[in-house]
């Protein structure tokens, strides 16, 4: 790992001073330097290394080079860098202003919106910034006073000093005041609503451009509470962790930190000079240098008389996960919690349109139960997708779906269009498996096998508590390894697959071709009195009931059910097996069938540890929960 200094994005806005290059050493050649961005991945302006073998390199570049790991695991849930660093010096009053949500700036900006804080590095003797308003007023005030320029009178004129720590959520009216010096850190994120800009033009000799409309729709118009103390930190919310330290050169003259694997820091150094050592590199730092420590880089020691921000991303609070189950006739989209509960879900009917139409459709349906159930995208780590077909969820690719007759669908991409947090694809009976593992009837074992009994067969194999792959993509296709040597056809194009012979559809058509020849099955009478089709229930009703035919169809389904499975266990040797999908609503009528005949087949036989046959405790739920713990 690295200590990399950062070289930052210099910005020349109308109301900025020359004290960043006269005090903080910054490089610029301009007389008016309003903006430095010390840590930012931001195209607006990308911060440089500095130093080391990676000079040059934008910040943006280097994570690309050594892989998002390097932000730390809490960074995970974001699509982007998360986070924007900046020196402000307002040598002139800044615009009144406010910052859309993410949800709001996501719909009409397609970005973050930006919460942020501000620290008060310096400022003049009876300087004050705006803060929010004075007293509550209603839409149609805020909007008559912005038409007749009177916004200031109802605005919370704060006076601030050396030292100060303000927190600005999105949606709060604010402004910087002229003659003071902020570190600032945001969101990463460049959407700004003027509100009131004390009719100054820009440098195209023309008013600078008001967003009115945006504003009235974002701005909370009642006076700000006490901010939550952040306490042992100086500011910590869901986006970023600030510290402050403060060394003499003396007796506090070292700090020794560590930096796991859960986050990066950054290093802010506003006042000093000194060194900082990390893995037995040693770098000196001055007044206005920005540090960047990946995560993982392990034990560091700061040296000197310095005061520095140190800013980290903490683990999210309350995190909801996405979970989608792809299926060849429904989709059924989950919000799922911390401890595993489905808080909201809905379903949509799959439709005969292309892949990217439906997937569109997916992104749309899931926005609007975020919203029917107020909740912002932005508490969601991140999005699962199990979709049925051969899956490259290395790329986030579905190469190949026999039942959707999708290929090559960059189904993740097409998802992130619409859901801009991180979006994990894999097979859906995997996912289903991974539910049943973490949630279901497997939690208590790390190996376990899932079996979906639908329209076809899905199965899913968990390893050590992780779904297995398999060395390349594609991972397994449990229903699709051949049982009989040229038998039945299967919708894959082989012959004599598992799922000819054990998927809801086979038995049905085994059902089907057996009733045909006995006029007098059960099976006949339930379809004319009591359904309109033959299903898997039709035929175990009557087998139940004593039918001879029913019972014979039945019996061989088993059988056919039972040698798969002992295939399974003799490979994976897993410690259970659990059954889903249609087929499995016949509960322990159908476990305990099977599972003396997996007894008898398996390798070993009594000698063998057999693997429980259990019901699928999550059922229709199963790929959902296993799809959000993608995430």
């Amino acid at each position: 790992m690295a200590i990399l200094k950062l070289k930052p994005a210099c910005k020349d806005y109308i109301w900025g001073g020359h004290r960043l290059v006269e005090e903080y050493h910054k490089e610029y050649k301009g007389n008016v330097l309003a903006e430095t961005w010390e840590l930012s991945c931001h195209k607006d302006g990308p911060s440089v290394i500095a130093n080391g073998k990676d000079a040059g390199k934008t910040l943006a570049e280097y994570i690309s080079c050594y892989g998002k790991e390097i932000l730390g695991e809490n960074c995970r849930r974001f699509q982007e860098f998360p986070i924007l660093i900046k020196f402000i010096d307002a040598k002139d009053n800044l615009s009144i202003q406010v910052h859309p949500n993410n949800g709001y700036a996501l719909k009409n900006e397609g970005q973050y919106g930006k919460t942020e804080m501000w620290y008060v590095m310096d400022c003049a003797e009876n300087a004050f910034l705006y803060y929010g308003f004075s007293k509550e007023i209603d839409k149609e005030e805020f909007a008559k006073r912005i038409k007749e320029n009177t916004l200031l009178e109802v605005l919370n004129a704060v006076p601030v000093q050396k030292g100060d720590v303000l927190f600005i959520e999105a949606g709060t009216i604010h402004a910087i005041g002229k003659d003071i010096l902020i570190a600032e850190i945001q969101q990463n994120s460049n959407v700004t609503y003027r509100v009131y800009d004390y009719g100054r033009v820009g440098k195209d000799g023309k008013q600078r451009d008001l967003h009115i409309e945006k504003a009235l729709a974002v701005t909370s118009r009642v006076p700000l509470m006490k901010s939550k103390s952040a306490v042992p930190h100086i500011a910590s919310c869901d986006y970023f962790t600030v510290d402050k330290i403060m060394l003499d050169g003396g007796r506090m003259g070292k700090l020794c930190g560590k930096i796991g694997l859960d986050s990066f820091e950054s290093i802010l150094i506003l006042e000093g000079s000194g060194t900082i050592e990390n893995d037995g590199e040693t770098v000196k730092f001055q007044k206005g240098d920005s540090l960047f420590l990946p995560a993982g880089s392990g034990d560091y020691e700061i040296s000197g008389n310095c005061e520095a921000l140190i800013t980290s991303i903490r683990s999210k609070q309350n995190p909801m996960r996405i979970g989608i189950d792809i299926g060849g006739t429904k989709v059924k989209i989950g919000i799922v919690d911390e401890k595993q509960k489905i808080v909201a879900k809905t379903e949509i009917e799959m439709e005969k349109i292309s892949a990217v139409e439906m997937i569109d459709k997916i992104a749309n349906r899931v926005l609007e139960l975020l919203e029917e159930q107020e909740i912002s995208i932005d508490t969601c780590n991140g999005v699962g997708i199990g979709c049925a077909g051969m899956i490259d969820s290395k790329e986030g690719i579905v190469l190949y779906s026999n039942n959707l007759e999708w290929e090559n669908i960059e189904v993740e991409k097409e998802i992130e269009k619409k859901l801009p947090i991180p979006v994990y694809l894999a097979n859906d009976a995997d996912c289903a498996a991974l539910g049943e593992a973490v949630a279901g009837a497997a939690r208590h074992c790390k190996n376990s096998i899932s079996l979906t009994l639908g329209t076809g067969v899905g199965g899913g194999i968990i390893l050590d508590g992780k779904i297995f792959h398999g060395g390349l993509s594609g991972g397994s296709e449990l229903g699709h390894t051949v049982l009989v040597a040229d038998g039945e056809p299967c919708t894959c194009g082989r012959k004599g697959c598992l799922e000819a012979y054990v998927s809801a559809n086979a038995l049905v058509r085994q059902a089907i071709k057996a009733a045909k020849e006995d006029k007098d099955s059960m099976i006949n009478d339930l379809c004319k009195y009591e359904y309109d089709y033959i299903d898997s229930k039709i035929v175990f009703k009557a087998a139940k009931q004593g039918d001879k035919t029913a019972m014979l169809v039945v019996n061989q389904y088993i059988h056919y059910l039972s040698e798969g499975i002992s295939n399974m266990v003799n490979t994976f040797r897993p410690e259970v097996v659990t059954l889903n999908g249609g087929v499995s609503g016949q509960g322990e009528y159908l476990t305990e069938k099977v599972q003396k005949e997996v007894e008898k087949l398996c390798f070993g036989g009594k000698h063998a540890k057999i693997p429980r046959i259990l019901i699928s405790e999550l059922g229709n739920d199963a790929g959902m929960i296993g799809a959000a713990n993608l995430v």
